[in-house]
């Protein structure tokens, strides 16, 4: 299948089997499967964020290696990793960009169809309440035990220099493709757009960083489409793209 990364030349034109391609054997990814183990991450109606978010990752680990990408995954089963674990492994392993993939939930049940949509985070602390409630939830198995005085310290340390700005461009091109992908079969998918929030998850890591919220765990029709082979290959497929978009403006950038 051929894929054409919108507004780019030519040359940049990605031929799925023969042609001229663009060499990423150079590029490392690791992915994050949020939670797992003993910690389900959301839960509703028997159904695990955990095993979500795990089948995803290995269909986006699937999409990058079909691109020449190198991957690793934090987790290729169902196994509880802490906070230090996963952000260490992007940097032992000189990953171009990391990325963490988890599926959203809502409290209030009456509210459970109404609120959806995909969402796309970088580390950046924010005053929207809504970005904050989705960080704090995310934050909560990985954070016990630590005051508040030392998350504030942990996220100050890392939210000036290249990395914010960098995993901002990374986040608007990853959601962007995702959209584009899940609207050219699902038509009524909503944008939940980007956003910056305090996750945890993307301090460590000292380069590009960003948290992919594919969708309400809790709203019915989401979680039908969610746990399905070819949704969450539309996905994987947008994820993959965006990443190649935002690495080829990185190299236009830098001089490459």
């Amino acid at each position: 299948m051929t894929k054409l990364i919108v507004g780019f030349s030519a040359l940049f034109l990605l031929v799925g089997c023969g042609g001229p391609s663009v060499d990423r054997s150079d590029s490392l990814v690791v992915i994050d499967a949020g939670h797992g183990g003993h910690d389900c991450g959301a839960l509703c109606d028997s159904r695990k964020e955990k095993d979500l978010v795990l089948q995803i990752t290995k269909k986006l680990k699937r999409e990058f290696k079909s691109e020449g990408y190198k991957v690793y995954l934090t987790r290729n089963r169902d196994r509880f990793l802490t906070l230090g674990q996963r952000t260490r492994i992007a940097d032992r392993k000189d990953a171009k960009v990391f990325i963490s993939i988890h599926a959203n939930a809502i409290g209030d049940t009456s509210r459970f169809d109404e609120v959806e949509g995909v969402e796309t985070y970088f580390l950046q602390k924010t005053r929207d309440e809504k970005s904050q409630r989705i960080a704090a939830r995310e934050n909560a198995s990985v954070l016990k035990g630590t005051d508040k005085l030392s998350q504030e310290v942990i996220i100050d340390s890392v939210l000036n220099g290249p990395k914010i700005i960098q995993s901002h461009k990374l986040a608007i091109d990853v959601q962007q493709n995702i959209m584009k992908h899940l609207k050219s079969e699902y038509d009524d998918v909503k944008d939940g757009g980007v956003r910056p929030a305090p996750f945890y998850v993307l301090v460590g890591a000292s380069r590009p960083s960003i948290l992919v919220e594919v969708g309400y765990i809790t709203n019915s029709k989401e979680r039908k489409r969610l746990f399905t082979s070819d949704y969450q290959e539309e996905i994987a497929e947008g994820i993959v793209e965006g990443v190649n978009r935002y690495l080829d403006n990185r190299k236009r950038e830098i001089g490459f």
